[in-house]
């Protein structure tokens, strides 16, 4: 099934680039709530979902993002281009090349990044195979119609009782760094 986009949605994943990793692992009365119709309407099939996403990545609303995630925490796998590594280790010589990171609570730690944000998403392609799908696809992250990152992106989703979710995210970036 490949229905999952259209040439003109975009993405704005990114912005986990500069913000710190999060760590999660949702307690049980967490992982027991009732879903929001609104998130029911979000996860009906992986197409809601990224349509979801996007929207609320561009509203800053880290409710609503957190709501896409599996409830028992979801990987983040960031892997910097070979030249954002060496800039980033040339001003910090302890930088890691590969950071993984547990997403968590957007809601409570809030999005870091101010002003207006755009995203574009190119080379897409996608697969679903009955309870799980995967995303891939190449963007360009802009705020304030400035380009602060490249590279490319891909998701891994699930298919459970209450709905898709995004279990994990694995991205390739190369940000503009001053």
């Amino acid at each position: 099934m490949k229905r999952f986009i259209s040439s003109s949605l975009v993405f704005a994943l990114t912005f986990l680039i500069g913000t710190a990793s999060f760590a999660h692992s949702a307690s049980p009365a967490e992982s027991n709530k009732a879903v929001s119709a609104s998130t029911a309407s979000d996860t009906v099939d992986v197409q809601h979902v990224i349509d979801a996403y996007h929207e609320a990545v561009l509203a800053h609303d880290g409710t609503r993002l957190a709501n896409l995630f599996i409830p028992q925490g979801s990987v983040s796998v960031n892997v910097l281009s070979d030249d954002a590594y060496a800039r980033a280790k040339a001003k910090a010589p302890d930088t890691e090349k590969i950071r993984v990171g547990r997403l968590r609570r957007f809601r409570e730690a809030g999005f870091h990044l101010k002003g207006q944000l755009q995203s574009d998403a190119y080379t897409f392609a996608a697969e679903q195979r009955r309870a799980i799908a995967s995303l891939y696809f190449d963007f360009v992250f802009v705020v304030d119609e400035k380009e602060q990152n490249r590279g490319s992106e891909t998701w891994l989703l699930v298919k459970g009782s209450d709905g898709w979710r995004i279990a994990a995210l694995t991205y390739l970036s190369n940000p503009h760094m001053s």
